[in-house]
């Protein structure tokens, strides 16, 4: 029996552990899937539905639990983890009220002998990849809207969060779902890319890094395969001249930091007008300073350790090639401990960045926020595009026209005006260039959930 083991990021000890499945294991899980997935397609919409709001109650139901597992498995503090939570029952509920019409059959206008409509008809066995960083947000944007569309779900979640995973499973059991349609299964990476090659899974959605979508689709390659992928972002903001100040820097400050900076759309560039550059600098500044490093359980922390073991050291020589380069450290760039515990890395603000720095076009995913002059709109549209991902991008301005005109030309899948960091589950959450393909939520995330049928009956001859 192989155990993958998760240490706590704060205190170093065994968060948990989970057995690994074998082959046999595997087929096991994917047969099961099979026969679950018929029973959910022959069963009405209205009784799916009923278990997914069962579901979501069971998880609120232990939500305590839950928010603990959380924050021993990936770091993040107590409180931000009973939020996702929460969010996470917002988005399931709203998929669920809108399941009857984003599923209903397309009619066609009347035509004379005929009956036409386009069905919707469930994929089968849905492999769902979700993140860790998010673990019950990124599991529930495919979970719920792949049950109600008629699918059984097989959710292999990150091994950093496991057990969110054995939760879902847990709470569709305890909801009265047919056994085995929403099951939880955990492997290793090179596992998952063999999973993706077996004619036993109709569809797979990865939430996760760019390099990890790579290899997912390459062992994909001789399949023809319905793939969904979120994957990073590297997300620009642009503090225009006439922004409300105040807000703009408490939000902006805040979309980097949240969960540590571990979000794919946390901020991670921002371009502010050189007319405000300096008041903007040494506002943000006071922000970032405030942060509390600690315990996750603790209510007084407000960043958490990162939840990844390399991590710190990675975000360390992000700052330190930024700094090689001209820019300027204002605050933190460390990585550091508390009381001798945990892999913190400071919160860090960095001022004076230019387009050669990494910082600039990678993804850093940790609480650095890049500062960056500029001197008009132009010059911030043509920055913020210069990247080769695109997820989302924020205009912080009271101009309506000017954001407008910013969406037009933005390359992403989400463009804000003042907010950023926030997904509307009435809203499809997109990626482009390397930031995804395919899209969740939303009356259009039934879609890849679902595969067109044309019925096209002559009724008289």
């Amino acid at each position: 029996m192989t155990l993958l083991t998760v240490d706590n990021p704060y205190t170093g000890d065994v968060a948990c552990s989970v057995k690994l499945a074998d082959e046999a294991a595997i087929d096991t899980v994917l047969e099961q899937a099979r026969s679950a997935a018929r029973a959910a397609r022959a069963t009405p919409l209205s009784e799916r539905k009923a278990w997914c709001e069962r579901m979501v109650a069971a998880m609120e139901a232990r939500a305590d639990a839950i928010a603990t597992d959380i924050s021993r498995m990936m770091g993040k503090p107590l409180s931000q983890a009973r939020g996702e939570i929460r969010g996470m029952a917002e988005r399931a509920r709203y998929m669920i009220s809108i399941a009857d019409a984003s599923l209903a059959d397309i009619v066609l206008p009347p035509k004379q002998g005929f009956e036409r409509r386009i069905v919707k008809e469930p994929l089968g066995v849905v492999l769902d990849l979700p993140a860790w960083n998010y673990p019950l947000l990124t599991a529930v944007n495919v979970v719920v809207p792949a049950v109600l569309a008629g699918n059984a779900v097989v959710v292999k979640h990150s091994p950093r969060s496991p057990l969110c995973g054995e939760h879902f499973a847990r709470a569709f059991s305890e909801a009265g779902a047919p056994p085995h349609l929403v099951q939880a299964l955990h492997c290793d990476h090179p596992t998952s890319e063999r999973l993706v090659g077996d004619r036993r899974v109709d569809h797979v959605v990865f939430t996760g890094s760019v390099y990890g979508g790579q290899r997912l689709v390459q062992a994909a390659a001789t399949r023809f395969l319905h793939m969904g992928l979120e994957l990073g972002g590297n997300d620009p903001a642009y503090v225009a001249a006439d922004c409300d100040f105040d807000k703009t820097v408490e939000n902006v400050v805040d979309g980097a930091m949240y969960n540590a900076g571990q979000s794919c759309c946390a901020v991670e560039r921002v371009y502010v007008h050189r007319s405000l550059y300096k008041r903007f600098t040494e506002a943000c500044e006071a922000l970032v300073r405030g942060y509390v490093l600690g315990d996750p359980m603790n209510d007084k922390t407000s960043l958490g350790p990162i939840a990844q073991p390399n991590h710190p050291a990675e975000l360390e020589r992000l700052v330190d090639d930024a700094r090689g380069k001209g820019a300027r450290v204002v605050v933190g760039g460390k990585r550091t401990q508390v009381d001798g515990r945990g892999r913190f890395f400071e919160a860090t603000l960095v001022a004076d960045l230019n387009p050669s720095m990494r910082l600039m076009q990678q993804e850093s995913f940790g609480p650095i926020l890049p500062l960056s002059p500029v001197d008009s709109d132009e010059e911030a549209l043509e920055l913020m595009n210069r990247s080769e991902l695109g997820l989302t991008a924020s205009v912080w301005t009271k101009d309506r026209e000017r954001a407008a005109r910013f969406a037009t030309r933005l390359e992403c899948g989400t463009v804000y005006m003042n907010r950023c960091d926030s997904v509307d589950p009435a809203l499809p959450w997109i990626g482009v260039k390397n930031s995804g393909r395919g899209h969740s939520l939303s009356a259009l995330g039934f879609d890849q959930l679902t595969r067109p049928k044309s019925i096209h009956f002559r009724l008289s001859f």
